[in-house]
């Protein structure tokens, strides 16, 4: 499915359907992609009723986790991404183990332990970000395998380093992001790779690189519908003083309101 794949701006009325909590997973992760939270929600709402796999109630836990980090709910992310971690973690006994290429405990645990230390990041809490992402490496494979779960975890270890401002410590992150989700199979993965290595060039000084791989993210994004990201894209471009950016990023975040989102106001908890 377009989850991971190379066509994440698929419209709703294409997606296959969803036969299983899985499939509703998927569909939940595509259209959480492309901003349709409302939608998104109601695919998450899907996994809850139809399963009992503590592996999927977990992924649908972290996926709620990342649509509210996504809106600048940091604090409230982490009540969803509490559960999640609570699912996958050691202790209970899963039911109904997806098998094959489906995600297992070890996905779920990174997603729940990622999505936890973006929430601490998000709330200015670094030091704990840095200590559930050495937890959460601590359960990855050292060969890679797990694509998806290291490029999450080498983008929110590039968001800890620029938060701490070192610069320097998170292009490497961004780079190997990057590397790893150009031999993935997944657009999105990429595109939202390359906006990082451009967050992280700009953070560094190189402002004309930064800007120039900005633009090619803002293309990408426009190309594939990843409007959440197309958002975040204008808003870094604006920072670098690109005049168009500002009204991109307003439009953007219109849009994004029309598809069931809603951003944390300034100040909000």
């Amino acid at each position: 499915m377009g989850a991971f794949g190379a066509r994440p701006g698929l419209a709703a009325a294409e997606l296959p359907a969803a036969r299983d909590a899985l499939g509703s997973w998927h569909r939940a992760v595509i259209l959480g992609g492309q901003g349709h939270y409302a939608a998104a929600r109601v695919q998450l709402a899907a996994v809850r009723r139809r399963t009992a796999d503590l592996v999927l109630l977990s992924l649908a836990a972290s996926t709620e986790g990342s649509l509210l980090r996504q809106l600048g709910w940091h604090a409230a992310a982490s009540g969803p991404d509490g559960r999640a971690a609570a699912l996958a973690l050691p202790g209970g006994v899963l039911a109904l183990a997806p098998e094959g290429s489906a995600p297992d405990r070890i996905d779920a645990i990174c997603d729940a332990l990622t999505g936890l230390a973006a929430d601490a990041l998000g709330t200015g809490r670094l030091a704990l970000a840095r200590r559930l992402l050495d937890r959460s490496r601590a359960a990855l494979d050292p060969d890679g395998l797990r694509w998806r779960a290291w490029i999450r975890w080498h983008w929110v270890s590039a968001e800890t380093a620029l938060a701490s401002g070192a610069a320097g410590e998170a292009l490497p992150h961004t780079r190997e992001a990057l590397a790893l989700a150009e031999a993935a199979p997944s657009v999105r993965h990429r595109v939202k790779s390359r906006l990082l290595v451009a967050a992280a060039t700009a953070a560094s000084g190189d402002i004309e690189h930064a800007r120039a791989l900005a633009d090619t993210v803002a293309a990408e994004c426009r190309a594939h519908d990843l409007l959440p990201l197309r958002w975040a894209c204008a808003m870094l471009r604006a920072g670098l003083s690109d005049p168009a950016a500002a009204g991109e990023a307003e439009a953007c975040a219109a849009g994004i309101v029309r598809r069931g989102g809603r951003f944390r106001p300034h100040g909000a908890a």
